[in-house]
């Protein structure tokens, strides 16, 4: 297989096409345990090869048009319950023109409201934090953290602003596994409707028992959506994070698309990349590579109960995968206090990524799962990437509170968060394309850009429910 090009296929069309090899099913057939419906049913739909327009990505018109016929009808992820754990607590989130104050009720429940001030116009919040009222701090106009107008100075100059009036504007609220939502207009499909088929496969995966553990946000110098596909595809790494390849199946990976929201990349590890030269390679030197990526620190090791995940030894006849699967199964189990004997070496290993339109992206599975949003910036050539790593909880503890967002500016490298480890080079290397491919998409000759049929399936995807609802189709518009 070395001395052929694999990307290379002949007399098939239509997204037909296919990497030559071991394909994702073939993996999920000898993988140590059942693997779930979820991981091994096939969901693609082949959506054309036409080009679509550089402009989509540089244009303020329609970066405009994005504010206004698509931000307001979808569900955004906001927050996660961890954010705001206690009775007052309250969260500020920020989107495509909009600023949101999410509080958490004395029933448990959590309201949004519109982050204005209904007098001049002050945002009420600028930071997260804890208040039983919202006090407007430039003329002391205030409300009750459900919503209900308390009350202002000089009352008795505005007779004609009556309570009933003055009651701060909500937005819709939705709640899974542990993912606070928000909608700027009602109507539409319910967050379940939305989200399927996700909730169904995530019910093995348990979001819900996780907390946040890492949270980082850098301001990148790209269009939100370039940065964003950038995440949606696993072959760029060939070229990309060529440090991946003895042990990532870059074009073994599998794409699946749902109905107009959802899809996913299956990125499967603990396997040599088609691209390396197999001659001399044994199942070890992929699990030595892989270590030696990951590298041993306190996060993975638990001393009190002797496991350290890293300390492989691949048995005669035993895959990388299968060693390593093993060895994630025993650590979780000791780590977190919950039963992986179910859990497969996917679930333990892969990299199972998942897309929410417009913007949001949990990772599956078992091991700490990284979560991507990805918000526009001030003009369309800049956006604010964020990444959270979620890590299940202690069985039988409460779970602890989430850590706050280290937010690294345009000059700051994602390196500079040491929290992140080795996540913090690759990411380095995606920034590397992004500011060129977004000065490539401004000075293109033709001004198109090109998706492949299978590989980059999920970002035509995305686009083509972005027209829906710039057309009108989508979003409750006429």
């Amino acid at each position: 297989m070395a001395d052929r090009d694999p990307g290379v296929m002949t007399g098939q069309s239509g997204g037909t096409a296919r990497s030559p090899g071991i394909g994702w099913n073939d993996l999920m057939a000898l993988d140590s345990r059942p693997a779930p419906a979820c991981l091994t049913e096939e969901s693609y739909e082949f959506r054309g090869s036409q080009p679509i327009k550089a402009e989509r990505y540089t244009s303020e018109a329609f970066a405009q048009a994005e504010r206004e016929k698509m931000w307001p009808h979808v569900w955004q992820f906001a927050a996660r319950e961890e954010d705001m754990p206690e009775p007052g607590d309250y969260v500020v989130y920020e989107n495509a023109g909009r600023s949101y104050l999410f509080s958490r009720q004395a029933d448990g429940s959590v309201k949004a409201y519109h982050n204005v001030c209904l007098h001049r116009g002050r945002k009420l919040r600028t930071e997260d934090g804890s208040a039983d009222s919202f006090t407007c701090p430039f003329h002391g106009f205030s409300w009750n953290k459900d919503g209900s107008f308390a009350g202002m100075p000089c009352q008795w100059d505005f007779a004609h602003l009556t309570p009933d009036k003055m009651a701060l504007p909500e937005a819709e609220v939705g709640r899974w596994a542990g993912y606070i939502f928000v909608r700027e207009e009602s109507g539409g499909p319910t967050l379940e409707e939305f989200l399927a088929p996700l909730p169904d496969h995530f019910k093995r995966w348990r979001h819900e028992e996780c907390t946040t553990v890492i949270w980082v946000a850098k301001e990148v110098p790209a269009n939100w959506k370039v940065t964003a596909e950038a995440f949606m595809e696993a072959w760029h790494t060939i070229v990309t994070h060529p440090q991946l390849l003895a042990f990532t199946g870059d074009c073994n990976a599998a794409y699946r698309t749902w109905g107009d929201n959802v899809n996913v990349n299956l990125v499967p590890f603990g396997i040599m990349s088609p691209h390396v030269d197999p001659e001399g390679k044994t199942q070890q030197w992929i699990v030595d590579e892989f270590v030696k990526f990951n590298g041993r620190s306190a996060d993975n090791y638990d001393g009190e109960a002797g496991i350290d995940p890293f300390a492989v030894t691949v048995p005669e006849g035993v895959t990388a995968r299968a060693a390593l699967g093993t060895a994630m199964r025993n650590g979780y189990t000791a780590q977190s206090g919950y039963d992986h004997e179910d859990a497969t070496d996917a679930e333990l290993l892969d990299g199972l990524v998942y897309n929410v339109f417009p913007n949001f992206a949990p990772w599956g599975g078992f091991m700490p799962n990284i979560v991507y949003r990805w918000r526009p910036g001030k003009t369309p050539d800049t956006c604010l990437m964020e990444v959270r790593i979620l890590a299940r909880g202690k069985k039988g503890e409460p779970l602890p509170h989430g850590v706050p967002m280290t937010l690294l500016g345009p000059d700051e490298p994602w390196t500079t968060a040491a929290e992140i480890g080795v996540l913090g080079d690759v990411f380095e290397q995606d920034m590397a394309n992004l500011p060129f491919v977004q000065d490539g998409l401004h000075c293109s000759k033709n001004g198109l850009v090109n998706f492949a049929d299978y590989q980059e399936i999920r970002i035509r995807q995305f686009h083509q429910t972005l027209d829906k609802y710039l057309d009108g189709e989508l979003g409750g518009r006429a």
